[in-house]
């Protein structure tokens, strides 16, 4: 099973996840993160440290973010391995919580 980034972190894009993570699965895009489910060992330790609650179990992804299951995979092969905290975009809080972000994704 892996952890899956989904639509909220979309130009929120807190990095407080990866600094627990001890495989360092995650991968950075322009404003968003994505999990690599190869290397992802189901620790649980990066869910409860998203400030956006954007980080779901496999288990319990919602059916309307299932979609986010090929979208991490698909990124984290693309994007670089992102090991350290860094500052929240200046506007991360305006966007946290809006609904339907995907169309903003940048890749």
């Amino acid at each position: 099973m892996t952890y899956v980034v989904t639509d909220n972190c979309i130009k929120c894009k807190y990095t407080d996840c990866v600094e627990v993570c001890p495989v360092d699965c995650f991968h950075e895009g322009p404003n968003f993160l994505a999990i690599d489910p190869d290397e992802c060992i189901d620790c649980t330790l990066c869910e409860p440290e998203c400030p956006a609650e954007a980080i779901y179990s496999e288990d319990d992804l919602p059916n309307e973010m299932v979609h986010f299951l090929d979208l991490n995979a698909d990124l984290a092969q693309k994007w670089p391995v992102i090991t350290e905290m860094k500052e929240a975009p200046a506007d991360a809080e305006q966007w946290d919580g809006v609904p339907n972000k995907r169309e903003h994704l940048e890749r």
